[in-house]
């Protein structure tokens, strides 16, 4: 936690220093010099780093409540504590 911690914090401060002119930049990803897809660096963030976390909160959720674990408040409250 306290890694993940702290890339959050650089990742944060990095998108704050961030103009619109470089997050509409193209960024490829690219095997042995060719060019597997090509998209916005500002679409890539939304799209590996924010959905790709989601999606893997949700699997977390899903793997918890598969074994009988109460579901914390990963996106608010959950019914697993009682607040709702």
């Amino acid at each position: 936690m306290e890694t993940f911690d702290k890339y959050v914090v650089e990742g944060r401060e990095a998108l704050a220093g961030a103009s619109d002119a470089h997050l509409f930049k193209f960024w490829s990803l690219l095997n042995n010099g060719n060019t597997i897809l090509s998209m916005p660096r500002i679409d890539c963030l939304r799209t590996w780093v924010m959905n790709h976390i989601i999606h893997h909160r949700a699997q977390l959720g899903v793997y918890l409540r598969l074994n009988n674990v109460p579901v914390p408040a990963i996106y608010g409250p959950s019914a697993d504590e009682g607040g709702m």
